[in-house]
C-alpha cells in the first residue's frame, strides 16, 4: 500500500474510501459559510488539504456521479490533475449545470480523488509511424453504440 503525506487543515475527515473496492477517495469542501452555485456558475471550492505525491504519480480530481446526477453539480475540468511537485491547497472547481441554485456547505462530498502511477516519457522523431487496421479514422468510427 503506498503511504502518502497529508496536512489536513479543514475540520473533516481525511479523504477515505466509501467502499472497500472503491477507487476514489471522497474529497470534502471546507468552507466557512455555504456557496451558493446560480445555474451554469463556476467556483473554486477549497478542501484544507494539502499533499505530497512521490514523483510518478499523480491525483486526479473526478466528480462524483450522484451528486453530477442528482444536482447537476460537477468538475470543471474532470479530471482535474494534481502533478507530484504541486504542494498547495487542493482545490475542486465545481460548476452547476442544473437549472436551479444549488448550496454547497462545509463537509459536503464534493469530488473523488484518484491516485494513479503515471510514466514520463521521451519523444522520438520519426518521419513515419506504425499503420493499423483503424487507421485515421476517428470520432465514432468504432460503431455508434
Amino acid at each position: 500500500m503506498l503511504s502518502i503525506k497529508i496536512i489536513n487543515q479543514s475540520n473533516n475527515p481525511l479523504p477515505a474510501y466509501e467502499s472497500k473496492a472503491a477507487a476514489g477517495l471522497d474529497l470534502r469542501a471546507f468552507i466557512a459559510q455555504p456557496i451558493i452555485l446560480k445555474p451554469l456558475e463556476r467556483k473554486l471550492i477549497p478542501t484544507g488539504l494539502f499533499i505530497e505525491l512521490p514523483n510518478g504519480y499523480e491525483a486526479q480530481v473526478r466528480p462524483r456521479s450522484g451528486l453530477a446526477l442528482k444536482r447537476g453539480l460537477t468538475v470543471v475540468n474532470a479530471p482535474g490533475t494534481i502533478d507530484a511537485d504541486y504542494r498547495g491547497e487542493i482545490g475542486v472547481p465545481m460548476i452547476n449545470l442544473s437549472n436551479e441554485y444549488q448550496t454547497i456547505n462545509n463537509g459536503d462530498r464534493i469530488a473523488q480523488m484518484i491516485i494513479a502511477k503515471h510514466e514520463t516519457i521521451e519523444w522520438q522523431m520519426v518521419e513515419k509511424i506504425d499503420e493499423t487496421a483503424r487507421g485515421t479514422s476517428g470520432f465514432g468510427s468504432s460503431g455508434v453504440n
